[in-house]
């Protein structure tokens, strides 16, 4: 809201330049405020370490394999996007220009590899893993998956949608980045909303009700033409937002659940997961009309209804060791 808002105010060619130079001034001056302020953890509470770095530790060599194979959509989502903006389709980037991407990408990959293996060499070798330090990697690749559709989507959506309604309603510039703004707007209730009914009603619970209501949502959208009144329009693209961002939100709702030393590396896959969502659904929605593209949006809420089904409920306690060497209790669920 703010971005368009202030674009208008200076105007011309060159009122966006302006916007984002006093964004990020903001941004420059807030980074300093936060390095005095914030803390790792509230005072009292203890601050969990991983005991390895480079690549996540797994508990099995089903886990090993699995986190191998998740890995791999977070570099190809790269080298789509990569292919997309190379002369066979936008032609942004020179042919040439693509090649040392896509080796770069490869040997990227290749560390990454490297470094998993590393890590988790040990357990590959022996197969033992104490069993404080066990935790399931398939509630990781789920929330990932989830996240992809919720936090990608919404990547998506929120790029394409101030041009959409331009068009659709013949809105102005500005007018068109607040409509578009409206989808974003909700993130302010509905991702804490989304964590406080996970909390209350349960992961699994909370996550396969916003996923369906996900699902409506985008149906929904796809039937927005230029018969509907605006606000009935901006009314159905809040209601969709809910449903997506509440969702987001009951993601990370769960992440800290899973293995609390390792709340950092587990957050950061799931997050990439929610750009690998937007480079697929952008690509998809350059190939088709935009009805078709929310309607695949709402088909691959089946996938998250699917892996969802699946979701653990946590429950009782995480151990963990602390810089001392004691095990301590953490409760969950």
């Amino acid at each position: 809201i703010a971005l368009p808002t202030l674009a208008a105010v200076f105007g011309g060619d060159h009122g966006w330049r302006y916007a984002l130079l006093i964004m990020s001034g903001i941004s420059f001056i807030y980074s300093f405020i936060f390095y005095r302020f914030v803390r790792n953890t509230p005072k009292g509470a203890t601050y969990f370490k991983p005991k390895k770095s480079g690549g996540l530790e797994v508990s099995s060599r089903k886990d090993f394999w699995a986190l191998m194979l998740m890995n791999i959509p977070m570099y190809g989502a790269l080298a789509l996007l990569t292919w997309k903006l190379s002369p066979v389709s936008l032609n942004v980037i020179s042919q040439a220009a693509t090649y040392p991407i896509y080796i770069f990408l490869l040997i990227l990959f290749a560390f990454q590899t490297s470094q998993i293996f590393k890590v988790n060499k040990e357990m590959l070798k022996t197969g033992f893993v104490p069993e404080h330090q066990r935790y399931p990697f398939k509630q990781v690749a789920i929330l990932s998956i989830t996240y992809l559709i919720t936090f990608g989507s919404e990547l998506a959506v929120v790029s394409m949608l101030p041009s959409y309604f331009q068009e659709m309603f013949q809105l102005t510039t500005v007018k068109a980045g607040f409509v578009g703004a409206s989808f974003a707007f909700m993130a302010i209730t509905a991702r804490p909303l989304g964590g406080l009914i996970s909390d209350k009603f349960g992961r699994r619970r909370t996550m396969i009700c916003l996923l369906a209501g996900l699902a409506c949502g985008y149906m929904a959208m796809s039937q927005i033409d230029r018969t509907w009144p605006l606000s009935m329009a901006i009314l159905v693209t809040m209601v969709c937002a809910f449903f997506v961002l509440a969702g987001a939100g009951a993601v990370f709702a769960m992440v800290p659940l899973i293995q609390r030393r390792m709340t950092g590396q587990i957050a950061g896959m799931t997050g990439a997961y929610g750009n690998v969502g937007g480079v697929i659904f952008l690509t998809i929605y350059s190939m088709v009309p935009a009805s078709q593209f929310f309607m695949i949006i709402a088909a691959s809420s089946i996938l998250g209804l699917a892996v969802s089904y699946f979701l653990s409920e946590p429950k009782g306690h995480i151990s963990e060791v602390a810089e001392d060497g004691s095990v301590q209790l953490i409760e969950v669920g």
